[in-house]
Parts: structure tokens; C-alpha cells; sequence
């Protein structure tokens, strides 16, 4: 939960994401050591950091390459003073968005820039980056390290660019605050569905983001996709920590304040007709939000919005979402040729809400032995237990219709 902070911290002491890392892992080694003897600080975050920046303060002294930056970092320590706690849900930690800022630098590749911001910012390991992606987990590791590298030899400054410059760099960010939103809303692998945490995060900084650019419709577009999502949070998951399909879901439970704070952020993006795709997912999620029930939903514009989507940024996943809404409008047979069409796909080859989606469809049309070899395969693809309990029970159901 710290460790963002605290990685961003040091860095501004180090001016190095890689160091500063492993300065962070140390300061979270050292507490493991000490707390259970003298017991958790009343701040544990800002004991953290403290720890960290000791650490990065010794290791200047040590290195005679860092020895020039040793009256910065003494002048540092003394004037800065840091809160180990955002004041508020709308707040940004300032070294936080630098962080994102510099893991977003243009020196590196768009692959290497996402996945370094998802480990430093985001906390996730190199599996979820990986899962995330649809690539081999030891592609995202050299990303990483490779990044990492880029980052110390070109010593790129620690700050959120202005002008041209942050706008070169707007791209990466949004993607990267939208996929550690993702990653907390349906996390690729564990025992639970959702780990808020990320979730909060990544709405802090795209609030942040929106803040520091009130002309940048995207970021707006970003902020309100973002909250329309995590207002059903609530309501997607059982007693039974199981996940709950939206068909399914109780709407009531949403959480009204987050749709509000979103149809607001999305009238701030601009003109719809001009709209960027952060925008047009918002409005997606709008048109569920406005609706009373699934079946009441507007899946005609819905399905119109993912066409545009589509070619705003074309992508299978898109297609994808794209058949779910025709499957409302034309039925499951006129989807499932849609879906059919993307088997051959290489990114989706284990990507389980493929099969998810088929199997729904098969099931609606009755062919229940084929639905039900679908949701097996999904289940055994997902590596979310909650998920795949999930799946295994649709696939019962299925078998026994």
C-alpha cells in the first residue's frame, strides 16, 4: 500500500527509480525485523519512508559517484516534510505523479513505460503485469530491468514536464493509471476479485491528472470512466466473495456519488461527437449507469459507441465487448458469428472471457453441452479463484440444463 510512496520519495532523493526501489524493499525488510519487537508505528507509512530516506541518505555518503549530491539531499531532509496520508479522496501525493511522469518518459519504449509504472506505482508483480499485457511474464521482466537502465544512464528528471512535453507523455500515463484502475477492479490472479486499493489509486491520480489539465479532454474522459466503474464496486460481489455478473447485479447498491462525480468528469471531456476512447468507454459505462435494469439498458447505443471505439482503436477486446451488445439488439446467434471471428486471434488465445462470452451465447441458443465445455475452458484459463469458482458453476449449470 506504501511502497508508491515511498519509491517516489527516494527517487526524489536518489534520482533513480531502479535504487530507489530496492532502497523501498529494504525499508520494508528492516520493518519486518523491528515492528514485531516494538510494534507497529502509529504511522506506519511515514516510518517507511523515514527508513527509506535514511537508507538513501547512507548510500550517497558510500558512493562517491553520489557525492556530489550529498548537500542537495542534507538540504532535502531538512526543508521537506511529507504526509504520510492523502488529506482526502480527491488529494494526489505531489512525488506520486512525478513518479508516473518520469516511468512515462518518452526515452523509453510505450511497452516499457506501462509496465514500469504498473511495478512501481501500481505494486503489481511481474506475473499481473504480464497477465495484464498478454505477453510472457519474462518479456515484462526485461522491460523492467531494461527500463530501469534507461532511466539511470539518461538521468531523466524527477518532475511532471510541462507544455509539449507533458502532453508527449499524457498517452502513456492515462493508459498506465487506466490499467492499475483494471488490475484492482478485476485482479488477474488471487484468491479475491477486487483489491481496492489499486482502485483507490488509480482514481486519485486520475483526479489529479484531470486537475492539473481541466483542458485535456481525455484525462476528463479517464477520471469518468474510472468513477462509473468503481461505483458498482459494491455490487460485484456476493456474501460469498464470488463474483456477480452485471446481468445480475442489484443496482441500488451502487454507489451513487461515484455515477454522479462520473456524468459530471464526462461533460468536462468535451463534445461527444470529438470524443477520445477513455470518453467514449465513459460513455459506455454511462448508458449502464442511466439504466434501471440489464435488460433496460440502451444496447443500441452501446453497441454504436464500441463501433467507434473500435475504430478509434481497433483491438479484438473491443470486438469483443462489441459482440456482448449485439448479442442484446440482434440476439446470440448474429454475436456468436462476431465472436467466432476472433478464435484466431493471438492476443486472446488465453484470454478466458473469450470463452466466457461464447459460452454465454451457446447457452442462450440452447447448446448446452458445448456452453458448457466453453465456461470449463474459461475456468481453467482465469488464474482469479474467485473467477474460475465462478465459471465452474455456470459450467455446472450448463451440464445439467
Amino acid at each position: 500500500m506504501e511502497s508508491a510512496r515511498i519509491i517516489a520519495t527516494v527517487t526524489r532523493i536518489v534520482r533513480d527509480v531502479g535504487i530507489a526501489e530496492e532502497l523501498a524493499q529494504d525499508a520494508l525488510v528492516s520493518a519486518l525485523e523491528q515492528w514485531p519487537r516494538s510494534g507497529v508505528p502509529d504511522s506506519p507509512g511515514a516510518w517507511l519512508t523515514a527508513a527509506a530516506k535514511h537508507r538513501a541518505v547512507d548510500l550517497v555518503r558510500r558512493r562517491e559517484t553520489y557525492a556530489r549530491k550529498l548537500a542537495e539531499v542534507g538540504r532535502t531532509l531538512d526543508e521537506a516534510s511529507y504526509d504520510p496520508e492523502p488529506s482526502g479522496p480527491g488529494d494526489i501525493d505531489d512525488d506520486v505523479l512525478r513518479l508516473v511522469f518520469t516511468t512515462c518518459h518518452p526515452v523509453l519504449s510505450a511497452d516499457a513505460r506501462a509496465a514500469l509504472t504498473l511495478r512501481l506505482v501500481g505494486g503489481l508483480r511481474t506475473d499481473e503485469i504480464a497477465r495484464a499485457f498478454l505477453v510472457p511474464e519474462a518479456t515484462v521482466a526485461a522491460r523492467i530491468t531494461r527500463a530501469k537502465r534507461t532511466l539511470a544512464r539518461t538521468g531523466v528528471e524527477f518532475e511532471v514536464p510541462y507544455g509539449r512535453e507533458r502532453a508527449a507523455r499524457l498517452g502513456s500515463v492515462l493508459e498506465v493509471v487506466y490499467l492499475i484502475f483494471n488490475e484492482g477492479y478485476a485482479a488477474t490472479a488471487g484468491d479475491d476479485l477486487l483489491r481496492p486499493g489499486l482502485c483507490e489509486d488509480a482514481l486519485r491520480l486520475a483526479r489529479g491528472l484531470a486537475a492539473l489539465m481541466p483542458g485535456e479532454g481525455e484525462a476528463h474522459g479517464l477520471c469518468a470512466l474510472l468513477e462509473l466503474q468503481a461505483s458498482r464496486t459494491p455490487a460485484r460481489t456476493g456474501p460469498d466473495g464470488l463474483p456477480v455478473l452485471l446481468a445480475e447485479q442489484n443496482r441500488s447498491r451502487w454507489n451513487r456519488l461515484l455515477v454522479r462525480r462520473g456524468y459530471a468528469a464526462l461533460a468536462r471531456a468535451g463534445d461527444g461527437r470529438a470524443y477520445g476512447p477513455y470518453a467514449l468507454q465513459a460513455a459506455i459505462a454511462a448508458c449502464h449507469a442511466r439504466a434501471a435494469s440489464y435488460e433496460e439498458t440502451d444496447w443500441a447505443t452501446i453497441a454504436a459507441l464500441y463501433g467507434r471505439l473500435g475504430t478509434l482503436t481497433p483491438s479484438p477486446v473491443v470486438e469483443l465487448n462489441r459482440a456482448v451488445a449485439v448479442s442484446m439488439t440482434e440476439g446470440p446467434a448474429a454475436a456468436l458469428a462476431l465472436v467466432d471471428a476472433l478464435a484466431g486471434e493471438p492476443s486472446l488465445a488465453r484470454y478466458h472471457l473469450l470463452p466466457s462470452v461464447r459460452g454465454d451465447l451457446l447457452a442462450r441458443l440452447g447448446r448446452t453441452e458445448e456452453a458448457r465445455a466453453e465456461f470449463e475452458r474459461a475456468a481453467a484459463l482465469t488464474r482469479n479463484e474467485s473467477e474460475r469458482e465462478l465459471l465452474r458453476g455456470r459450467a455446472r449449470k450448463s451440464g445439467r440444463a
